[in-house]
């Protein structure tokens, strides 16, 4: 039967969705009867895992409480959220900008950087994820950009922390982290360029980590050209990578953080922000032009706020880097126990697998995986299989993961 609403990122003939019912921890069930086993965390969203009870009682209380506000509105959970997100940012974050979700935090840090700077350029990397919208599709350099362009004038690329396929083509022995001077050789030459976007790991693009100088020499570079420097944690943040943020293992502080997807959990709409004083203090008497008719919606706030605790009291973030060791030998494992894996990446419980397999063999890996019930990202322009299981995971669950995803593997190749 065909449905009355559009499917995303997909021809719409023969395409169907998974009717989803409910679920409970890393597992979502569906209406056939069936339960999967969720290593992807829905789409990169779902950290806290499913039907979590204390998440969908707080979106409830605040409903009761306040259901409806307006952008200028302030009410005491507002307040609290932007308070609790400057402080998990550090020292020198004084002010949130709330959207509804990653693409609109891309999107109004854009404006920010240009009015902050009098600049209008933007660079990204060609493998690199920041949304849907004009804005932030401009910035994106996976398959999704080219179809739309023309978009947003002056946005440029560089080229990619990526290590197994070193763009440079360097080896790990030879490289002289010519990925981050390759960004101070862009700025240099193009002049002009208001801030410069990278997601601390690029997820969706391949989970590629980059070499521990990486974000200080780039975090360098900015200061040296005038540049501003976003950290683009709408994947990563709020423990997928181990830490809070995951540009805050490289000890770098960037002007301006955008964040969604963990922000809620998934449960609710809701993005931000967080600006650093040295870009906040340019609108003290500058007007900041940029606004959104649900900016900070009271349900989206709550369910934030709530999250924030449940991150903490809950432990999951400490989880998410104790099964850092495990989730990366896990992976390994398969890359040593099938022949068709060539290379595996992670960080913290975001990991991904390249495979030698055609586009057969790729679309039998994908049927091999519903089969088995399990939930994760297939990438087939990188032969990638991404996963990113919610941070509630424990060993036994990963293992039983692992052991599904290389039983669909071996039937794949």
């Amino acid at each position: 039967m065909s449905e009355p609403f559009f499917f995303t990122w997909s021809k719409q003939r023969g395409t169907t969705g998974v009717e989803m019912v409910g679920g409970e921890g890393c597992f979502f069930d569906t209406a056939d009867g069936a339960r999967w086993l969720d290593l992807g965390s829905l789409v990169y969203s779902a950290n806290l895992g499913h039907g979590h009870p204390r998440m969908i009682a707080a979106i409830k209380a605040q409903a009761d409480r306040l259901c409806l506000s307006m952008p200028k509105s302030v009410f005491p959970e507002k307040r609290a959220l932007a308070e609790r997100l400057l402080a998990l940012a550090g020292k020198g974050f004084t002010k949130v900008f709330f959207t509804l979700g990653g693409s609109e935090a891309n999107e109004n840090a854009i404006k920010m950087a240009r009015l902050a700077t009098g600049r209008f350029k933007v660079l990204s990397r060609y493998r690199s994820y920041h949304g849907a919208t004009m804005g932030a599709l401009s910035l994106s350099g996976d398959y999704r950009r080219p179809p739309l362009e023309p978009a947003l004038v002056g946005a440029i690329k560089a080229l990619d922390c990526y290590c197994d396929r070193c763009p440079f083509g360097q080896s790990l022995a030879s490289c002289a982290r010519e990925c981050a001077t390759h960004v101070d050789d862009v700025l240099r030459m193009e002049a002009n360029v208001a801030a410069v976007f990278l997601e601390p790991v690029p997820g969706a693009n391949g989970v590629l980590v980059p070499p521990e100088e990486y974000w200080p020499l780039v975090r360098a570079a900015c200061d040296q050209h005038g540049t501003l420097l976003v950290a683009d944690e709408v994947l990563t943040g709020f423990g997928r990578t181990g830490n809070w943020f995951a540009h805050q293992r490289w000890g770098v502080t960037p002007d301006m953080i955008t964040l969604s997807k963990g922000l809620t959990g998934g449960y609710g709409v809701l993005g931000a922000v967080l600006v650093h004083e040295r870009v906040a203090s340019r609108f003290e008497d500058e007007t900041l032009l940029a606004g959104l008719t649900q900016y900070a919606h009271p349900l989206g706030v709550a369910a934030a706020l709530e999250a924030m605790a449940i991150y903490e009291e809950e432990g999951l973030i400490d989880n998410a880097e104790k099964l850092s060791g495990p989730f990366a030998a896990g992976l390994a494992a398969l890359r040593e126990a099938h022949a068709c894996v060539r290379f595996s990446r992670s960080l913290g419980l975001l990991g991904a697998l390249e495979l030698d397999l055609d586009d057969a063999g790729f679309n039998k890996l994908g049927a091999a995986l519903k089969d088995r019930h399990v939930h994760a990202f297939l990438r087939p322009t990188d032969r990638a299989l991404i996963l990113a299981p919610p941070l509630c995971i424990d060993e036994a669950i990963l293992a039983d993961g692992f052991a599904r995803v290389g039983a669909a593997i071996a039937e794949a190749s």
